[in-house]
């Protein structure tokens, strides 16, 4: 089998739908965790160099990848699935650069590219050309599987279009900017967000606009996520008379129903009905 190394567990789900058998995947950031803050182990950073390929977002996600790749020998293929994806710029730089030095105007992108489904259509894409052209003997077996679940990422993306046009309320307040290519694709408007760099704070004055925003537009819900401490949107829920709902863009083995892409998906489609339909 392959060993291969993906940093988050959606994109690591997509390997194992596409390479099957033939692939022996792990995701380096654990479920629960926020992959803005999350540095991996010297454990992990080993691990992930034993394996031959790197799947990765990109965009500024794995802040500690440049610097681990530069001291881990070349090894491992390092593909960055946000390549040739149509970046959301982001208004604030995302992360204090921990790393220091250069960086390109991509690792100041909005990185949450596979909560649009249309993009993890292209990220499998990626994924089969990836393995094919490494692993030549099992090339078709991996463009069978890659097509099979491409076909159910089609009918999940048309599903998800089918409900948001139902949708009577289209704009919502996130704790932070992950859902807005999912909104960008699927016809939603963020009407503010709690946290624009992760670890920030609001001001009051941004925690009373956007409880300015919730009453203008009529938002139901505030949407939380597991990774992140909920206090802020509680308070902001609790002013605005309505509720906080959890959104997950991440999932993780054995988190009940979150533990593929396709669920992951589903469920957060279904904790949105509940706030905007």
């Amino acid at each position: 089998k392959i060993p291969v190394a993906a940093s988050i567990f959606p994109v690591a789900d997509m390997v194992k739908q596409v390479g099957g058998d033939y692939v022996d995947v792990f995701s380096v950031i654990p479920p629960g965790a926020s992959p803005h803050t999350y540095e991996p182990k010297p454990s992990v950073l080993k691990k992930i160099s034993s394996a031959k390929i790197f799947f990765m977002i990109g965009a500024g996600l794995e802040y500690w990848n440049e610097k681990f790749f530069k001291s881990a020998g070349g090894g491992t293929l390092r593909i960055v699935l946000s390549d040739g994806v149509d970046l959301i710029r982001e208004k604030e730089h995302h992360h204090d650069n921990k790393a220091g030095g250069h960086h390109s105007e991509d690792a100041f992108a909005n990185p949450h590219i596979w909560l649009d489904v249309k993009t993890a259509e292209a990220m499998v894409k990626r994924i089969v050309a990836t393995l094919s052209s490494l692993d030549k003997e099992h090339a078709s077996y991996y463009e069978e599987k890659g097509s099979a679940y491409t076909a159910e990422l089609e009918k999940l993306d048309r599903m998800i279009l089918k409900e948001t046009e139902n949708f009577k309320i289209k704009k919502f307040v996130s704790f932070h900017p992950a859902w807005d290519y999912f909104a960008r694709r699927y016809g939603l408007e963020s009407a503010g967000v709690i946290e624009s760099v992760p670890g920030k704070s609001p001001t009051p004055l941004e925690i009373k606009r956007i409880i300015e925003n919730i009453r203008t537009h009529g938002v139901k819900a505030v949407f939380a996520e597991p990774q992140f401490n909920p206090k802020v949107a509680e308070v902001i829920a609790k002013e605005a008379g309505i509720k906080v709902l959890m959104l997950d863009p991440m999932g993780g083995p054995g988190v009940k129903e979150r533990d593929s892409y396709i669920d992951i998906m589903k469920h957060n489609l279904k904790v949105m009905k509940e706030a905007m339909q």
